[in-house]
This record gives structure tokens, sequence and C-alpha cells, in this order.
């Protein structure tokens, strides 16, 4: 890992970090105390030395940014394919990337199929692909895949790591950022790069009341999660020249308190982040009734319903349906508000889609601010009517 340093001229050999270390990751050698591999950054041996001889490489201001260098992305793969949100990642990178001159570099770690998803990647301009395939990773273990992407982290040393904000991306990114010390800024929406290789980091903040800029400056890596549907995914390019790297899994990574009883593939619904069209039933809509006049709308459109919070919170729907800060982000090619008044904790989560056609009877509301098509109407009038119209063209077809 080299991230924890010992002094020599300090250190009296007492041995004491080799025993209160509960990892058992520190040795003696001729050389000195050494590190293994299975070190989790935990800073005891750092607590336990009474002659203070041992402390991180990495504090403020005193790493060398030279040093760290490229973008590095965690690919996530979900049932044997590679999670959609990894190309968006790989399109942002590339955009920052050549800015500064840096490359864009994978790790993707998994069971049988690894090493093939890991020459897919090389069609979308990624220079290399860092493949770790073996069975003890076919099921998402949190401990094993933080030691192998870890590992990978610090033979490379990129400038910034980004990772899908999944709930396995939420669950590995933390402990990652701990193990290096470092910041992780979470839930992003955009992202930016400066000619020093800070990287902006812009999430909504206070309930999306405001749009926060982060940069850790003082630390590397750089961490990142980023909302699934919120970036343009890369594209492929042409006469792809990039090169995958398959890397051994050693017996310390596969090693795990965490044991899978049983496993079982649960029936994969549509997510509203994957639709094409989408009808968001707000607080306009009074009761259950109103709710399946929506609904109707959007089945004739053949989409989903989706709704604004309040809506969630009135018992209308499950969060899995909910679109806004505390729901999903989405990007569909229409959506269709149906009184929604508009606030910034869900216009700053639909403003991405191609078409966005409001429905609301105030003038003034703020979904109009974000509309491509604006209907100031009573929307018990104009959603039976679309429905009706939608119905009639599918016949006439």
């Amino acid at each position: 890992m080299e991230l924890i340093k010992f002094d020599a001229k300090r250190c009296s050999l007492c041995g004491k970090c080799v025993e209160k270390c509960p990892f058992g990751a520190l040795s003696f050698e001729d050389n000195g105390i050494v590190v293994g591999d299975t070190c989790r950054m935990c800073g005891m041996c750092v607590r336990q030395c009474p002659e203070k001889a041992i402390s991180f490489e990495q504090k403020a201001g005193s790493f060398d940014k030279d040093k760290w260098k490229d973008f590095l992305i965690f690919v996530e793969q979900e049932r044997g394919d590679i999670h959609p949100v990894a190309f968006e990642l790989i399109g942002e990178a590339r955009k920052m990337a050549s800015k500064v001159n840096f490359k864009v570099k994978c790790v993707i770690a998994g069971g049988a199929g690894t090493i093939e998803n890991a020459h897919k990647l090389l069609d979308y301009g990624v220079d290399q692909v860092f493949a770790y395939e073996d069975e003890s990773l076919e099921g998402f273990r949190a401990d094993c895949y933080t030691d192998v992407v870890a590992e990978c982290i610090a033979a490379q040393k990129p400038s910034s790591v980004l990772i899908g904000a999944t709930a396995l991306g939420r669950s590995l990114a933390p402990r990652l950022a701990t193990r290096f010390h470092t910041g992780l800024t979470a839930d992003c929406t955009t992202l930016d790069i400066k000619s020093n290789t800070d990287m902006v980091q812009i999430r909504p903040a206070f309930g999306g009341n405001i749009m926060a800029q982060i940069s850790i400056t003082k630390s590397r890596p750089q961490f990142a999660t980023v909302r699934y549907r919120v970036m343009d995914a890369a594209q492929k390019v042409d006469n792809a020249k990039g090169e995958v790297v398959v890397c051994p899994v050693k017996e310390e990574m596969k090693q795990s308190p965490i044991e899978i009883l049983k496993s079982e593939v649960i029936e994969k619904t549509k997510n509203i982040e994957d639709e094409d069209v989408l009808v968001v039933a707000g607080r306009g809509v009074r009761n259950e009734k109103d709710v399946e006049m929506c609904e109707e709308l959007a089945k004739a459109l053949g989409g989903q319903l989706a709704f604004t919070r309040p809506m969630i919170e009135n018992g209308f729907g499950d969060v899995a349906h909910q679109v806004g800060l505390s729901g999903r982000t989405v990007r569909p090619k229409l959506i269709i508000t149906c009184g929604v008044s508009g606030a910034i904790q869900f216009t700053s989560c639909m403003t991405g889609s191609e078409c966005i056609v409001a429905i609301n009877n105030d003038p003034e509301a703020q979904i109009f601010n974000v509309a491509h098509y604006c209907i100031v109407d009573d929307l018990y009038k104009v959603v039976p009517y679309l429905t009706e119209l939608v119905k009639e063209q599918k016949g006439d077809e």
C-alpha cells in the first residue's frame, strides 16, 4: 500500500505495532518492519507506537500531485453485464482527461466473463482496463472488492477515481476513500477539472436549494460517485488502441468473514431511470382515482407513472418511482408532469430529459422554467384528452 511510513531513527523495534495490528499486516523482516497486503489502513499501529515512529504518508499538503495521474473508473457488473453507468463515467472522464492530458483507465472485478467484459470497454476509448477475474468475486462482498480495487489504486496512483452511485458503488466508495485517507463527494451531477488537476465536483446540497462545488485539494486520489442517467454515455471509437491487463487475485483478497449462503435472481422490472416515457403525478393530483387517470396516460404512451416526493409521503407510490434528490434521476425522451410545482429538488433530477411537457393551472409555476412545452390549464381536462388522443392515434396505426 505504501501509505504507512516508518521512521527508522525513531523506531525501537519494540514490536507493539506488530502485536496490536488486528489484520496481521505487519511483520519483522531483515530491513525492519514491513507492511503486508492485508493492511486496512485502520491506524491502530500509528496510535499504538510509543515512539511515534509510524505515520500516514498522506497528510494535508504533503503529497505530490505529479505522482497521481489519470482517471480510474470502477466498472460494476450486473448479472454478468456491464452496468450502463460505467459508460457514462467513461464519457465524462474522457472529456476531462482531454483538458489535462490524462489517460482513462478502468478496473473491473468479478467472476467468469469479467475479462470478456473488460475487452468490450476498449471500444469506448479506454486506455487500459485492469481485470480481476476469480470465482470468489462472483458475488459482491464489500471487503474483498475493496481489497481488489485498493490494490489497483495503490499501483496506478490515479488522480481521480469515479464510481457509479449504485447500491454497490455507495457501499464500495466510502471504504476506498477511508482506506486512502482522502475525500469523497457523493451523488455528483456535474464534473469538471482544473488545470492543476483538482476535480470540480458539483452536487445539490441543503435539500437541493444550492449546487455545491467541492474540490479535494489536499489529498489524492479524488473519489466521486455519480448518479446513473445524469451524464451522456461514451460513444464507441474507431481504431481502439487500449489494452486489457489481467491481474491476479491474491489469496488474501479472497478471504472474508462474509459467507454467501444463498442467492437468487429477483425478477427485474424496468426502472424509471431506463424508461423512454414518464408521466409524473405531483401534488396537484389529489386522490387515488386521479392517480389512475395519470397512470392511464402513461400506459397509453407505453411508459411508467412516477411521482414527486410529496406524493410518495402521502402513500401514492414508493421511492423506486420517485423523481428527485431523495429518489431517482431520470433522462427519458418524453416526460409529462401533471400538477408538479417544479421545486429544484425535483427539476435537478429530470432536466436532462429530451422533451419536457408541463401541465399546471398556475402560470407562475416553477416547472414552466424548465419545460419545453407549457400547458396552463386544468390537468383534469388535459390528461383525459391527451389519453384519448394517444389511443386514437394508436388505433389508426
